[in-house]
């Protein structure tokens, strides 16, 4: 889809991901790789007699799925990209734990596109981390991302 095209898409979600799965295992190579050993993310008899009743997803982890959530939706992509890379985020929440085994997915809402220089575009998008069978969201930001056409 021409960027030009997305950019009618402001304010509208179009977007929204497969579910994905946040296992034990990959809470613990989360943990292996940012050093983050805290009880509640890797000691699953420990985690049992806290309030969440086990363990529990790193907030970063659950932010750190944004690229793959994306990559597994359904949301219209720019034709002609030569290059995306993430440009940071804004008014980043977490807003509720997203508990080993359960699954995650993302509704994407765009909020921006603006063509910065030619073949240059920034996008915005809210993205809410939804938690599958729950009411509260795991997490809800702004996202920027740059293209390069």
């Amino acid at each position: 889809m021409a960027p030009g095209a997305i950019k009618d898409l402001v304010g509208q979600v179009v977007g929204t991901s497969q579910w994905i799965a946040v296992t034990q295992e990959r809470i613990n190579q989360f943990a292996e790789a940012t050093g983050d050993f805290q009880f509640i993310h890797i000691d699953e008899e420990k985690a049992k007699l806290t309030p969440f009743g086990g363990t529990i997803a790193h907030g970063f982890l659950t932010l750190s799925l944004i690229p793959l959530l994306t990559m597994e939706s359904d949301c219209p992509r720019p034709e002609g990209v030569k290059m995306g890379v993430n440009y940071g985020g804004n008014k980043t929440r977490f807003l509720a734990p997203v508990r080993s085994g359960k699954r995650v997915r993302g509704v994407f809402k765009l909020l921006e596109l603006d063509e910065k220089r030619p073949g240059q575009w920034q996008q915005t998008m809210e993205i809410t981390v939804e938690i599958e069978g729950e009411e509260k969201p795991a997490l809800i930001c702004e996202w920027i991302t740059q293209f390069f056409v």
